[in-house]
């Protein structure tokens, strides 16, 4: 089958500089590697994993099926039971009750009770930054299997937020005294035999689990921060599954033998953030010009090596609710572009650059290097707006300095990535990104009352015809005034061992659904 352990074991040595890990990290620990076998199941990704706490994992163990949340998603972002099996909202949509799953079972014998998910809950939502800190929880509490969550206002994306990783419930033994995560004992289809910070979780089939038995029993997560090196363990064998592939990795394995690619489209977006609070950019017509001189096919083929990335509005087609079939397509026109400035009052001046009352259209552009498609396309944008005659400064830096500058006001252009479904419903995020006061990583200086009411409606539980017309309203919005321009989409891919089957990639990345995988040998 494959060489295991002692191959793996040299592999992931060499490759531990390659990750940048430290020499005390660099590889799995004897103990972990004698537990190693041909039918152990390898992982390896980018995620490290620098703590236990679920707020701060990067959602590691629900990826792993080792912890559970409240409310789970399937890979279309529906709503599906997790740990509740049931959920209603009184009459006044101020109290949410939640029916637990009565066979749960904590992976040290003890039961999931209310008790447990309100300590979960309430540590999310008291912890700055999670999407549980956002939503107006008043109370969480219960009693044996039923969970009740009290409000102030009216919510109805609470059970989305109760999807959110952050929230993942784990027994009384996992936290110290002080409340701190010391184990991370779930109740999912799989237990963890040992962590290996920050580069590995070795867990196996857990025997307390309710559902059906997992068919591949023991799994390893090796963390490799390089594409490169998870490209080659994908070549050598020495890792059955390989995930975040970036376009360059993936193309240097179409002619690896016995592995199959599977992708799929994240609901993440590139994004230009434009400060609309500043004189220039506070034009929606020079916004429309910025949007028409992108060429984001042609960035989309020569960065992300895939033209049918190129984002036509920001919200892809992975968010179906959200995404809008009808809408005309953002477009690449650059004599529109110019037509546009030129009605605007900006004219070349002697050196190319476009004035106006003796101002010259010169801009910073702020990105970072965290991802690397981030500064090439950056690049690509610099030639795009020169072509019109906007002088633009790339400055490549920390993700930090974005915030800070926007905080500051002196932001004009970033570009980043956002993910919209940090929990399974967009309207979560989009709460955060186009509120009126602006956000880090949403709009600035930019406002809209018709979107601030239709977020309204639909955070206040808005369905069926109403639900259709407001997230139209705020769709249609963007695509005309473009506070935030889309560039691209993005697409997951993974490299999958020929010697497993039954794989399927979620594009809300909160699960690798291992459970449901087989061995075909």
């Amino acid at each position: 089958m494959r060489a295991r352990p002692a191959a793996l074991a040299a592999t992931l040595v060499l490759l531990a500089p390659l990750a940048g890990c430290s020499s005390s990290t660099g590889s799995v620990d004897a103990a972990g590697m004698s537990a190693v076998t041909d039918r152990t199941l390898v992982i390896s990704g980018s995620y490290e994993v620098h703590n236990l706490d679920p707020i701060t994992a990067s959602a590691v163990f629900t990826r792993l099926e080792v912890a559970e949340t409240l409310v789970a998603t399937d890979v279309d972002g529906t709503l599906v039971p997790g740990l509740a099996t049931s959920w209603a909202v009184s009459e006044d949509q101020l109290t949410w009750t939640f029916q637990l799953r009565e066979t749960a079972t904590f992976h040290d014998g003890t039961d999931v009770d209310a008790d447990a998910v309100t300590t979960a809950l309430t540590r999310a939502h008291g912890t700055e930054g999670t999407p549980l800190a956002t939503a107006p929880i008043a109370e969480v509490g219960g009693e044996g299997d039923t969970v009740v969550v009290t409000l102030t206002e009216p919510f109805a994306s609470l059970p989305a937020v109760a999807a959110d990783t952050t929230g993942q419930v784990l027994a009384a033994a996992s936290y110290a005294d002080d409340g701190s995560v010391t184990a991370v004992i779930g109740s999912g289809p799989y237990e963890v035999v040992e962590v290996t910070a920050p580069t590995s979780v070795l867990v196996t089939a857990a025997e307390t689990w309710d559902g059906e038995a997992p068919a591949i029993t023991d799994v390893m997560y090796q963390s490799v921060g390089r594409p490169e090196a998870r490209a080659l363990m994908a070549r050598s064998g020495e890792a059955d599954v390989v995930l975040g592939m970036d376009p360059t990795a993936l193309a240097g394995l179409a002619d690896a033998q016995d592995v199959t690619t599977l992708s799929v489209t994240l609901p993440r977006t590139v994004l230009l953030k434009v400060n609309t609070g500043d004189e220039v950019l506070g034009d929606v017509a020079v916004r429309q010009a910025i949007s028409l001189t992108l060429d984001r096919t042609g960035m989309s083929e020569a960065v992300l090596l895939d033209p049918e990335l190129a984002a036509t509005q920001m919200l892809p087609a992975s968010l179906a609710e959200w995404h809008d079939t009808d809408a005309t397509p953002l477009d690449h026109d650059v004599e529109e572009a110019q037509r546009l400035l030129a009605e605007a009052g900006w004219a070349p001046g002697s050196d190319g650059i476009l004035v106006k009352d003796g101002q010259r259209f010169t801009v910073t552009l702020r990105t970072f290097p965290d991802r690397s498609e981030l500064p090439p396309l950056a690049t690509a944008i610099q030639a795009s707006l020169a072509g019109v005659g906007i002088d633009v400064e790339v400055l490549v830096g920390n993700s930090s300095e974005i915030p800070a500058a926007h905080a500051d006001g002196s932001l004009d252009l970033a570009l980043f990535t956002r993910n919209f479904a940090l929990v399974p419903d967009p309207l979560v995020t989009l709460l955060t990104d186009l509120d009126p006061a602006g956000a880090d990583w949403g709009a600035m200086g930019w406002q809209d009352a018709e979107v601030t009411a239709a977020l309204g409606a639909l955070a206040d539980g808005a369905t069926g015809d109403e639900a259709e017309a407001a997230r139209a309203t705020i769709t249609a919005t963007l695509q005309e005034e473009l506070p935030l321009i889309p560039v691209a989409w993005y697409r997951q891919s993974a490299v999958i061992s020929e010697a497993v089957s039954g794989l399927e990639l979620d594009p809300f990345e909160r699960s690798w659904r291992l459970s449901t995988a087989t061995w075909t040998e």
